[in-house]
């Protein structure tokens, strides 16, 4: 990496034995009178800068789109903190950018569709039948507000500028929110055009602003959506981004509100899409004032009917990591149901194979980051917590400081004891696909799961969908009875601990009897010992519309009654299955959680013999245990 000659930085060993990188004197505090610079100590700055004396500062950046249409280019509000030694000494910082939708005027009540259809909407049948509002519009915001100055809190004294901005269309910036499209991030890239003399700025009396103060390197961050910025950033390959480290963050819209096809939503947020969303965070005025129309072209495009990916969807797929410029630091929850593990695994995966300089940390809770203070042992003995790894993160990527973070290793996973591990990269390199065949002994019986060819007889079981009233858990629970309502596929007590770490395939043989059409969705479960009363685990979860076999962008009618072969992925995990459990697998139709909820009644029968799920298994079949 080049470095700029206001970087250059001096080596030395202190008295302690601790590595001290520095611009200028290394004392706690730069004297009056001399150069400020940074302090490093074991590889990270010090907070040298007194936060009280910090700049703060309003700037109106302008961007290149127009999303309210009224022939005017957007401008968004962003606020700045950074060191007051910017200002009057010449010292040049880098900057750590969290962009947001959530910062105000978010609209609570923001009507959402219900998810209750009389039956799966068709090509020709509209699927939106009623609006409803209520607490799951509070937990929106609850789940995602901004927590204003803990990044500036922390950075500034170390020797930041902290920018926290508000995207295009939502609190005091200009235009109407577009739910992740090339505007929205174009919108938030014109932060990082100005902050390197690319885009213009200016106060809140129209005066031209610029960001002399500031090296031009920035790294961005943020949870959920604001963490869900950066990647649409990053892939733009804007000059200036270093690094990213996006937590719990979305890469492909498409996947966050749909699922092969099949309308599926964020978890707890049931009947949500790119409208509602739209509406919430631009705000109740300006959702039915200005950006009426634009939110009604996000109803009448997003496609509620078919769920088939489209040209809608495809300007809100960020996975392409071809243009990526910026170091990325994953991270995400193995049990985030709201944005969902694929956004994680597909936007590593294109991150590997792009070679973009990369690490990742995986936690075992669900919507967030692992915690300030979740520590992990590294192989030499050295103990980080996460906020000392993302401090180390920025400090490499954004000052340079040479503190080894990229010779660790690849992957940092939490397992099921809450204990953080190293791997060599994510999925685990030793991890094998194993086929685990489908088997039953007559029409009623529970079904096994084996690892060794089955007996193909030609026994076919069927299950009636009523997902409308009855839940997923109790769809779950007591697996060694037979249900009218779902299948059951358990594989033997396992001799050892088996670890899957990857994306679990289901291939499924099955007709539709007597609808055009249903929901299908499969849970992979962690099951006790049989007579077990423990409450199993919901490994994983993945869903279909059986009329995208083909394609998620191809709705395909079927006949009732004919068997069509079924192939797609749940959705990726790193998990034990302890020894003397169970490995189960649960098929059934709509999933009160997260699809549209017809009527009940559909009947659907599946031919185990022709099905199987296919397992990443670590080890491979030698791990398996059965």
């Amino acid at each position: 990496m080049r470095r700029s000659p206001r970087l250059l930085a001096i080596l030395g060993i202190g008295l302690s034995g601790t590595l001290t990188w520095h611009a200028a004197p290394a004392a706690a505090r730069p004297a009056p009178g001399t150069t400020p610079g940074i302090v490093v100590v074991d590889g990270m700055t010090q907070p040298v800068f007194p936060f009280a004396d910090a700049i703060e500062e309003r700037v109106y950046v302008q961007t290149t789109v127009d999303t309210d249409r009224d022939g005017r280019l957007d401008r968004v509000a962003i606020d700045i903190s950074r060191p007051r030694e910017t200002a009057t000494d010449g010292f040049k910082v880098p900057v750590i950018f969290e962009h947001s939708p959530y910062r105000k005027d978010v609209w609570y009540d923001v009507p959402y569709p219900s998810v209750l259809v009389d039956e799966l909407p068709q090509n020709d049948v509209d699927s939106r039948s009623g609006l409803r509002t209520g607490d799951v519009t509070a937990q929106r915001a609850t789940g995602k507000a901004n927590l204003p100055g803990s990044l500036d809190d922390y950075y500034v004294p170390r020797g930041y500028a902290v920018v926290l901005g508000q995207s295009v269309g939502t609190g005091d910036s200009d235009g109407c929110p577009t739910s992740g499209d090339r505007a929205e991030t174009l919108g938030t890239r014109a932060v990082i055009d100005w902050l390197n003399g690319r885009a213009k700025g200016y106060d809140a009396a129209g005066a031209p602003v610029t960001a002399d103060w500031t090296t031009g390197a920035v790294g961005m961050t943020g949870v959920s959506y604001n963490g869900t910025l950066p990647n649409q950033v990053a892939a733009t390959g804007v000059p200036g981004l270093r690094t990213i480290v996006p937590v719990a963050a979305i890469s492909s819209w498409y996947d966050y509100y749909r699922a092969n096809g099949l309308v599926v939503a964020p978890g707890t947020y049931q009947g949500e899409d790119t409208d509602v969303l739209a509406g919430f965070t631009a705000g109740r005025a300006r959702a039915e004032g200005r950006c009426a129309d634009e939110i009604a072209e996000l109803t009448a495009r997003q496609d509620r009917v078919t769920g088939d990916y489209s040209a809608f969807w495809r300007d809100r797929d960020h996975l392409d990591a071809g243009r990526v410029r910026a170091s990325v630091l994953v991270v995400h929850g193995l049990n985030d149901w709201n944005v969902k593990t694929e956004h994680f695994a597909g936007w590593w995966d294109e991150l590997t194979r792009h070679h973009v300089p990369r690490r990742i940390w995986l936690h075992q809770g669900g919507h967030g980051g692992p915690g300030n203070t979740a520590s992990v042992t590294l192989p030499d003995g050295r103990t980080w917590t996460w906020k000392q790894t993302e401090h180390r993160w920025f400090d490499h990527w954004l000052w340079q400081v040479p503190n080894g973070i990229m010779d660790e290793p690849t992957a940092v996973v939490q397992r099921e004891d809450r204990a953080y591990t190293t791997y060599a990269n994510w999925p685990d390199p030793g991890s094998r696909e194993l086929p685990l065949r489908l088997a039953a002994t007559d029409a009623a019986a529970v079904g096994t799961l084996t690892s060794v060819t089955a007996p193909r007889r030609a026994i076919e079981q069927s299950f009636v969908d009523e997902g409308r009233t009855i839940h997923p858990d109790t769809l779950v629970a007591d697996p060694d009875t037979a249900s009218p309502h779902r299948l059951a596929y358990l594989s033997p007590t396992l001799t050892r601990d088996v670890r899957v770490s990857g994306r679990p395939e289901l291939r499924l043989r099955l007709a539709i009897d007597n609808k055009p059409d249903a929901n299908l969705s499969a849970y992979l479960v962690d099951y006790g010992p049989t007579g077990s009363t423990a409450a199993p685990t919901v490994v994983t979860r993945g869903w279909m519309d059986p009329q995208n076999r083909r394609s998620p962008s191809r709705t395909d009618p079927l006949r009732q009654g004919r068997p069509y072969d079924l192939r797609w992925t749940l959705e990726p995990k790193d998990h034990v299955f302890p020894a003397g459990h169970r490995i189960g697998l649960v098929i059934f139709s709509s999933d009160q959680e997260y699809t549209l909820l017809p009527l009940g009644g559909t009947r659907l029968r599946v031919a185990p013999h022709r099905s199987e799920l296919r397992l990443p298994v670590v080890g491979g079949r030698s791990a398996l245990g059965f």
